[in-house]
Order: C-alpha cells, then structure tokens, then sequence
C-alpha cells in the first residue's frame, strides 16, 4: 500500500485484543485490503479461498490460506484457534434474481456462522450494505432507524437484507456479531466499482442519469477496513452500524474524479431518470417472467444505487464504535493518480 494508506489504516488503535482472524472473501478487494490492515496491526489472517490462484494471492498479501468453500462446513477445521471471524464474501451481482446469490449470501451466512460458533469463536463482523434499505426513491439522510423495506427493489438487496437478519441471529453474549453497512466502497486496489467505471466512459455506454447531480455517500477502502478494527473493539453484538467517508459529494463529481485519476474523461451524455426507472421496470419483470433466461441491460437493483441520492448518516458509527474516517477523499484520488499504470 502507499503511505497515505499506511499512515490511515495504522493510525487506529492499538488496544487489539483478537490475535487470529479467519475472514471469508479474501481474495475480493475488501478482503485483500482487510488482509493488509490486520497483518500489519500483527494478527494471524486466515482467509478461506476457493481456488490455488486466490491461495497464492492471499498467502502473498501474508495470510495464511484455507481450501474451502462458504457453502461446506468442513470450514470448521479452518476456523479452529481463531477467535474473531469477518464475513466478507458475498454474491454482489446487481442483476436479476439467481439461485446461486440465494445459497451465497443466505446459506453461505448461515452455514459460516454457525461453524464460527461451533469452532469457538467470540466475535463476528458480518458485513452488509446499505443496500439492504434500497427501494428505487432517494435515500436522504437515512440512519440505523430506518426500516429495511417490506419488498426489496432486487435480489441483491434482498438477499443481503435476510443475510443480515440470519447474522442477527445468531449474536449471543458469547458470540457476538456486529453488522457493517458501507456504500460504494472505493479505493486503491479496486476491482468492482472504479473497473466498470471505465469500461462504460470506454466503451460509450456510460450516460449520466437525470445528469448525476444529486448527492452521494461513499466509503473508502481504508475507512471500512478501520470502521471493521473499530466494530471489533466497539461494537456491541446485535448491532447494525452504517459506515461512510463522512460527507456525502455529488455523484456526478466524485465519478469524475474517479475517471480522470485514470486519465479518462467522463462522457457529457444525459438520459432521463425516468426513461432508465422505466427500462429498469421492464428489465426485471421480462427477467422474471422468462424465468431468468432473459438478462435485462439494467435492474432497478442497478438504478437505486446509481441514480438517485443515498446518503447515510454515519452519528451511531462515530458515537459507539469510536469511528472517524482516516483517508480523506482528496487524499484517496490523489493515491489513485499515483499508482503506476
């Protein structure tokens, strides 16, 4: 990592009491990031990976690899000796309903906690998204108070909302488990967000909806991997906390910011908001009246998190877990014009 990512995922605090960590999604970037803060804080990562190229990846970041899958319990060996668990893998495809999301953020949420509790660990930071909360309309504002919606806008959301609630579950004084809930989560080592950015301005596919300018929250990878340390020491067992950089910016100039970190111009194009509302409509009802064999260009899963606000407020996170977001915005793009291309 650089130094401006060394100097904000170091300058937490040292009061660490879980010496072995067994983290689920190492591989992923959340994961390869979570690997880098906790074996630079000096504790003993063992990240469950499906394949040798991830085993390779994850033992090269310094962790030590465990052949394994969500969906089997012999998991349990891997987690024996550890004693706090971070649950990072997850099934985040925005488009129409699967099966396999089901049995990833479902099953695999139920079937990793259950075998964390069996292996005899204390403490769980189940990470989720506020995505949970989507319902297509403006999110403004909105805090740990506000209600996960009876219908979801899509599978995502939906299945992570019953992900969060099978976590809750399982939290008990001896076994507590904390919830997480970032948005848009961005950073150095980016393979989601920033990737498909450029692929879309590259490719002439990207138009901003209704122009892009209403406002946005964010979270930095450094911030998440501190507001995890923080949900560790802090959190209470039982207990969902919405994580972000702190103010929310225009969405229109935070991805513009993105794009020209890579030298690439954001296209000028425009689409009406509701022309995409209604194609996305569309989308999922062909999606689910063709039983999936129809793959819509857009969802209403990808329309809630793009094209309307979703801004959190972050007070439960700062006034309970002691989080402040360490990596400023600007210090974040300026650590993405640095990296060697």
């Amino acid at each position: 990592m650089s130094e401006i990512s060394i100097a904000a995922t170091t300058a937490a605090t040292d009061k660490h009491v879980f010496k072995r960590v067994f983290l689920t999604g190492g591989s992923g970037f959340v994961g390869r990031n979570l690997i880098r803060h906790f074996v630079g804080k000096g504790t003993e990562v063992v990240a469950l990976v499906r394949s040798e190229k991830a085993a390779a990846l994850v033992t090269r970041l310094g962790a030590t690899a465990y052949r394994g899958d969500i969906l089997d319990s012999t998991m349990i060996d891997g987690m024996k000796g550890c004693d706090l668990l971070i649950h990072a893998a997850a099934d985040t495809s925005h488009g129409a309903a699967s099966p396999r999301q089901v049995r990833v953020n479902e099953e695999g949420t139920r079937l990793v906690l259950q075998s964390a509790r069996t292996a005899g660990i204390r403490k769980v930071v189940h990470l989720s998204t506020e995505s949970v909360l989507a319902t297509g309309k403006p999110l403004v504002n909105v805090d740990e108070t506000t209600p996960v919606p009876a219908i979801a806008v899509g599978e995502y959301s939906r299945s992570k909302a019953a992900a969060e609630a099978i976590a809750l579950a399982h939290s008990a004084e001896d076994f507590q488990v904390v919830v997480l809930r970032p948005r848009f989560v961005w950073g150095r080592d980016d393979t989601t967000a920033l990737p498909a950015l450029i692929e879309a301005a590259k490719s002439g596919k990207f138009a901003w909806i209704g122009g892009g300018n209403y406002l946005t929250s964010t979270t930095h990878i450094a911030n998440l991997c501190y507001a995890v340390e923080c949900a560790v020491e802090n959190g209470r067992g039982g207990d969902v906390y919405l994580i972000s950089d702190g103010e929310p910016v225009e969405f229109r100039a935070f991805v513009i910011a993105l794009l020209e970190t890579q030298n690439i111009a954001a296209p000028e194009k425009t689409v009406s908001r509701a022309v995409v509302s209604a194609i996305a409509i569309l989308g999922d009802f062909l999606a689910k009246l063709s039983g999936g064999r129809i793959v819509p260009p857009l969802t209403m899963q990808s329309f809630s998190a793009s094209a309307v606000e979703v801004s959190l407020n972050i007070g439960k996170a700062q006034r309970e877990l002691g989080y402040v977001p360490l990596m400023s915005r600007k210090d974040g793009l300026e650590e993405l014009r640095n990296i060697k291309r």
